[in-house]
């Protein structure tokens, strides 16, 4: 598992988690479909370890349609039946039907804002919030940001988008930088915008 390089202690359970750490967590994500799967992965993860989601990542992607926001926004009831009894991913009825009525939120924020990438870099004004986090315990489980972000989400009409779940996309998209400043990530994604 993994070399010596010291890495945040969140991610040392899996080769998994540690690939995920490594080369995704906490860059700057500004592609729209992977920023609609990242918020679509939260808010399936909500009540869950992060861990069960990476470890059905890839069963996600293919029974959503590569995250498609299109496709996913025009799901009929027969697709929603065959997810719901899809034991490749977390068949929890509220959390399809959810993604399902936040794709086409999401499509309507696209339209107004010309991208999602747009309307959600707006509440760290467009720039990750650099950190200084010296321990797990020092990381918070929301932030003004993430609140108005939430707020605003719902406001929307979106779903499974509490400020926990926001917080947590934020760090995702790397619109926080979390990672423990003895981290090897820390530098290289301070640098990063």
């Amino acid at each position: 598992m993994g070399n010596t390089k010291k890495r945040c202690e969140w991610c040392l359970t899996s080769d998994l988690m540690i690939k995920y750490h490594d080369e995704e967590w906490g860059v700057p994500l500004h592609n729209d479909r992977k920023l609609f799967e990242f918020i679509i992965l939260d808010a399936f993860q909500a009540g869950l370890s992060w861990s069960t989601i990476i470890n059905k990542r890839k069963n996600f992607e293919k029974a959503f349609d590569g995250f498609d926001v299109e496709k996913i926004a025009r799901y009929r009831q027969g697709k929603i039946n065959k997810l719901l009894k899809d034991a490749g991913i977390i068949r929890n009825r509220l959390k399809i039907y959810s993604t399902v009525s936040n794709a086409k939120v999401f499509l309507k924020i696209q339209e107004e804002f010309g991208s999602f990438d747009k309307y959600i870099w707006q509440f760290v004004n467009g720039k990750p919030i650099i950190n200084k986090r010296k321990k797990l315990k020092d990381i918070p489980a929301s932030s003004k940001e993430s609140d108005a972000m939430s707020k605003d989400l719902k406001k929307r009409g979106f779903r499974f988008v509490g400020t926990t779940i926001c917080y947590a996309f934020m760090q995702a998209a790397g619109m926080v930088n979390d990672h423990l400043m003895d981290c090897h990530r820390y530098k290289k994604l301070k640098r990063l915008k």
